[in-house]
């Protein structure tokens, strides 16, 4: 919950005079329907110019928001609160308060006051009940509206297109690439997704990932709705019309529409979406983990690419808590897994790359290319071999080099591990070398892993 200033609010929006002030500790709770807002903002009682710009400014972000999503921001005062009025030199307690606001098809909003304050009526202006309306919209409205939000947004993306099964085609209007609410891997999960790398008009290891895409959704039990050929040239095609050089093609099969149950049998047929957006290359940057405490995902799930990222979301999130790039998962038996969405490898101090298994997390296609990679660093005798293992906190944490591995991050230096610095806390030799032979691979590597886009 977010608070604020009582009087800041009610200044702001014309409902008192300008000499009058809240006092004590009177305060503004605000809440967000559906929840999708979560911060703390607490102010001085006493009304002050600096409280006032900052209030007002965060006032304007949630009424923003919520008309962008066509929800209703509900203010909350709560019982008990004082208010000071210049008419009088008494505080009086007021009953719990609260104001809603709710965007209307025109794009503005609407101030109501749900629960009036009959003690203070005559201080406060009008304060009846009123129920405020949802607009109904017609689909044209709903295009209208879904064009008017992407005009808000903030990081616009550029160069991007996606396919849907649904509506069978590509679109490049950003505001036209939704999915059915009632889509089972909406509100059930019940879905799989993969990645491929673009870059410099070619799609890297499309193939090795579209294998791993379909074995994923024969664990999930989902039916592709096409063959495997069918997919791969639709989403050669929607990386075409992307006019994308260099980003990443991201891609979806569920369960597809049908109903709101658990089970699938309600669902006409599968479906698949796919989007392809630019993004830059990663930079080579050292970087902090934490063990995370989130448990990890059992094998079953472990080894499929579901869309049921919610452990790996709180994974990063508490991660980022603790000014960290990512959390390192631990095994049941106590061994070293792998991060959120990346795998982790090490550099011993016999000069061994070591990696987890994929016995219990997912095997990464960009870790299994840089195993392949690897083997010519051996040869160079920078590394005396390469070899998959079990791994110990203690043996990671006094690896000469540590790294994580992902089609969006290729190969990022660990320079801190909780509290352990790794090595000399500077980013490895090794590691970046394994770097720049990914580059290279994915910018003039053969046949078997770069796929033209025909733009």
């Amino acid at each position: 919950m977010t608070y604020m200033p009582l009087d800041v609010f009610l200044l702001w929006a014309n409902k008192l005079p300008a000499a009058q002030k809240c006092v004590g500790q009177n305060k503004l709770q605000i809440s967000h329907r559906p929840a999708t807002y979560s911060t703390q903002l607490t102010h001085s009682s006493a009304f002050t110019s600096s409280s006032a710009s900052s209030s007002l400014a965060l006032i304007h972000r949630l009424l923003s928001f919520a008309m962008a999503c066509h929800s209703t921001l509900l203010l909350e005062a709560a019982a008990g609160t004082a208010v000071a009025s210049s008419k009088a030199n008494t505080c009086r307690p007021c009953p719990p308060c609260r104001f809603a606001f709710r965007s209307v098809s025109t794009g503005r909003f609407q101030m109501e006051v749900k629960a009036g304050w009959s003690s203070v009526r005559a201080d406060h202006g009008s304060t009846s009940v009123k129920e405020f309306d949802v607009p109904l919209l017609s689909a044209g409205q709903v295009v209208d509206q879904l064009k008017a939000f992407e005009q808000k947004r903030l990081r616009k993306p550029s160069n991007v297109a996606m396919y849907s099964s649904i509506f069978g085609g590509i679109t490049t209007d950003f505001s036209a690439m939704v999915v059915p609410l009632d889509d089972h891997m909406v509100h059930r999960g019940h879905g799989v997704f993969d990645t491929a790398a673009i870059m410099n008009g070619y799609l890297y290891e499309l193939d090795q990932h579209l294998d791993r895409f379909i074995r994923s959704a024969a664990m999930a039990k989902i039916n592709p709705p096409f063959d495997s050929s069918i997919i791969r040239n639709i989403l050669i095609r929607t990386a075409s019309a992307s006019r994308c050089s260099q980003g990443a093609l991201r891609y979806w099969l569920s369960a597809g529409p049908g109903d709101f149950y658990l089970s699938p049998s309600g669902c006409l047929q599968s479906a698949l979406y796919a989007v392809a957006y630019e993004t830059r290359l990663p930079e080579f940057k050292g970087c902090k983990v934490v063990t995370s405490s989130i448990p990890i995902k059992s094998p079953q799930f472990a080894i499929m690419k579901s869309v049921n990222y919610l452990p790996n979301v709180l994974s990063k999130m508490e991660a980022e808590e603790n000014e960290a790039f990512a959390g390192i998962w631990l095994d049941d038996e106590g061994y070293i897994a792998e991060g959120p969405n990346m795998n982790v490898a090490f550099v011993t101090e016999e000069k061994e790359l070591l990696m987890p298994q994929f016995d219990k997390i997912l095997s990464g296609c960009t870790a299994k290319r840089v195993l392949v990679l690897a083997e010519k660093l051996v040869e160079e005798r920078k590394l005396r071999r390469v070899r998959l293992g079990k791994v110990t906190v203690q043996e990671g944490k006094r690896a000469r080099e540590m790294m994580l591995i992902g089609s969006g991050i290729l190969v990022k230096p660990v320079i801190q591990w909780d509290q352990d610095i790794i090595s000399d806390g500077k980013e490895g030799s090794v590691t970046e070398a394994l770097f720049n032979l990914i580059v290279e691979d994915m910018r003039s590597g053969p046949p078997s892993v770069r796929v033209p886009v025909p733009y």
